[in-house]
């Protein structure tokens, strides 16, 4: 895995879109897998407000990597939170948006999200590949929505699952880790002191990290990249600010 660690959020975001952007530049379709999160949210402002000319978005295909079973229009929905800090600012096309339905059938819902990837991206390994997955993760160590309390969801034979909250008992559709693992690329966005501890856990692979969804994070590519604030970094051996 490569590490890439920057001073603040601010700056995390930044580099992320400038690595979006050198990612994307050169297909004629790109297909990305969002992920929630307060992060991601500080990138999507910073991809539209400071580089949304930089990127062909003509080019640009979203997805989303989970998504709470809401409707698009609550406050906890994932795509209405895109929607605000991304989507309504950029010129992309309404076909280019391919969005959980957060608020049909949850088991439903996973079987035709599976369906679409299938049918949308293209294969490898006789499987969907998204050209990037982009992933948080949480204070206990989840990621997507697979939580640690049902890390057997990361091996299911299906593209997306059903996953419960340990703690609402909320249902979330969730990406896989057969889809995950099979991206040209992953990338996690993590800032933050909270997870200083399960970064370095995960990242150093100290005992009980498995226990962890975000440590089975590995692509078959072996192109995994972490981008770090010095907050959720610090505790690193390999990095000290």
């Amino acid at each position: 895995m490569e590490l890439k660690v920057y001073q603040n959020k601010n700056k995390v975001a930044e580099e992320f879109s400038k690595y979006l952007i050198e990612k994307s530049g050169t297909q004629k379709a790109f297909h990305i897998a969002l992920s929630g999160g307060s992060t991601p949210k500080i990138v999507f402002d910073v991809l539209a407000e400071q580089f949304s000319k930089d990127i062909d978005w003509n080019s640009i295909h979203l997805y989303w990597g989970d998504e709470r079973c809401v409707a698009p229009t609550d406050a906890e929905s994932n795509y209405k939170m895109t929607v605000e800090h991304l989507i309504s600012k950029v010129d992309i096309p309404e076909g280019n948006i391919h969005r959980i339905k957060g608020e049909e059938d949850p088991k439903e819902e996973a079987k035709r999200y599976g369906a679409l990837l299938e049918e949308e991206l293209p294969k490898a390994l006789g499987l969907p590949q998204f050209d990037l997955v982009i992933l948080g993760m949480g204070d206990d160590g989840h990621t997507a929505s697979i939580f640690p309390h049902e890390i057997n969801l990361w091996v299911s034979p299906d593209n997306c699952e059903v996953a419960i909250h340990p703690e609402s008992g909320q249902r979330r559709v969730s990406l896989t880790g057969r889809i995950i693992n099979n991206a040209k690329t992953v990338a996690f966005l993590v800032t933050g002191e909270s997870k200083a501890e399960k970064v370095k856990v995960i990242v150093d692979r100290e005992e009980g990290y498995l226990e962890y969804p975000a440590s089975h994070v590995a692509p078959k590519t072996k192109d995994l990249v972490w981008f770090l604030d010095a907050a959720a970094a610090k505790l690193l051996t390999s990095y000290r600010s």
